[in-house]
């Protein structure tokens, strides 16, 4: 099982902390669109690694067109000689076309076809076919050797795909070559929903268990003294309100039978409540969400929630600093190893 960790960080000390974790020893480190662009950080992350996976996780696809993101792919490919992967993820409706000004329509069928002309484009640059791949979202027809990029002689990056829903998650399985577990999900949610819709994908597609990556963002609530313990399940219990306001996700909620905490979510966010949102979520649901303890106690727990399971984990922590991530890591190797050992 690889560990990722996070570089949501300010651009400028992303090349500085992706060094840092890689000499602690993670497998990977990924950015996130959130108040930043994502591929500006790992392209300054790329400059300074030389071992690390690099991962978008996610950057919103539908804010984008293919043939852009076919060049930022082929770009960070050769910047970071063969170690990126492209994490696409679809945002909601609300701001693709609010925020981002963008159409949406039939998203799971769009995000199928989007994959699908990246990877024509590609092809089209490495091997030097003509271009045209004409579906019902993009229409990409025209490639000309001076806009050609020659053949990455590291190869396509590998596309991940975020979802949620079983539609989406079955897209991901069928044209990803990795599926992207988003932070609000449960063991329950993730045997429920996830693993059917993975196989829909996989058998559509031809495709065996094997042949797809499972990265999950897990949250964590961990500190190394009380103080950050406190905020840390703090700001767990609000990133599980934030993400079940969101009408999107209501099916992880309706395993657990708490969908009516969505549409509460939903009016204390519009009403601005943020410290009651995070009140309102009990411990069953921290612990159904979220790992919570020391790091001793959270390596333990991942390794028993997630080993043989998930082919990668990105713990999701509050405010952690190398010191805290390094003494998670090295947890959860522990624990990893003893229970390969005694499997």
């Amino acid at each position: 099982m690889k560990i990722d960790a996070s570089l949501m960080f300010d651009p400028a000390r992303v090349a500085t902390m992706a060094k840092a974790l890689e000499d602690a020893g993670f497998d990977g480190a990924y950015t996130f669109e959130g108040q930043s662009d994502p591929f500006i950080g790992l392209a300054a992350a790329a400059m300074t690694t030389e071992r690390m996976e690099l991962f978008t996780s996610i950057a919103v696809a539908f804010a984008r067109n293919p043939m852009s993101l076919a060049y930022l792919g082929n770009d960070l490919q050769t910047l970071s000689q063969g170690r990126f992967i492209l994490g696409l993820g679809t945002q909601v409706k609300a701001h693709i076309e609010r925020r981002f000004c963008m159409p949406w329509s039939k998203p799971a069928s769009r995000m199928r076809e989007m994959v699908q002309a990246i990877r024509a484009i590609w092809h089209s640059w490495e091997t030097g076919e003509k271009l045209r791949f004409e579906g019902e979202f993009y229409q990409h027809t025209l490639s000309v050797p001076t806009f050609s990029p020659a053949a990455n002689p590291h190869g396509s990056p590998a596309i991940y795909v975020a979802g949620v829903g079983p539609m989406m998650t079955e897209v991901a399985a069928e044209v990803g070559d990795g599926y992207f577990v988003h932070p609000f999900h449960s063991a329950t949610s993730f045997d429920n929903l996830s693993l059917p819709a993975l196989q829909r994908g996989l058998d559509k597609a031809g495709k065996s268990r094997k042949d797809l990556v499972v990265s999950a963002q897990v949250v964590i609530a961990t500190g190394l003294d009380q103080e950050a313990m406190d905020g840390a399940i703090f700001s767990a219990r609000s990133q599980i309100a934030f993400y079940g306001s969101t009408p999107a996700y209501k099916p992880v909620l309706e395993v657990h039978g708490w969908e009516g905490m969505q549409a509460e979510w939903t009016k204390m966010s519009r009403e601005g409540k943020w410290m009651e949102m995070a009140g309102s979520v009990t411990d069953e649901m921290l612990q159904a969400f979220a790992i919570v303890g020391t790091p001793a106690e959270v390596g333990e727990q991942i390794v028993a929630r997630c080993g043989g399971i998930m082919d990668r984990v990105s713990p999701v922590i509050y405010q952690a600093d190398t010191e805290l991530l390094t003494e998670l890591l090295e947890q959860i190797r522990a624990a990893d190893a003893e229970n390969s050992d005694g499997a």
